[in-house]
């Protein structure tokens, strides 16, 4: 008797060791891609529109690197800077 209760009080043990293990994985796995797929995605600063970072149009201005959506986006940036 008390052999079946040892076997299954370890049984519960592992399984809600198994239980909270995999709820971390799951969780944890989720944060990193959402962080990469904020890293990807950037704000034009004309348009406001999201784009990827690596097929946006990119210019230095100023010492500090923009993106935008266009090449008529980035145009119009600088002219708003200039003037």
């Amino acid at each position: 008797m008390y052999r079946l209760l040892i076997i299954v009080g370890l049984l519960v043990m592992f399984y809600f060791l198994l239980r909270s293990a995999i709820r971390e994985f799951r969780d944890s796995k989720g944060q990193s891609q959402a962080l990469d797929a904020k890293n990807l995605l950037v704000q034009d600063p004309v348009c406001r529109m999201y784009v990827e970072r690596d097929s946006a149009v990119a210019a230095s201005i100023g010492g500090q690197t923009y993106y935008f959506c266009s090449r008529d986006c980035a145009q119009t940036f600088q002219k708003q800077l200039a003037g």
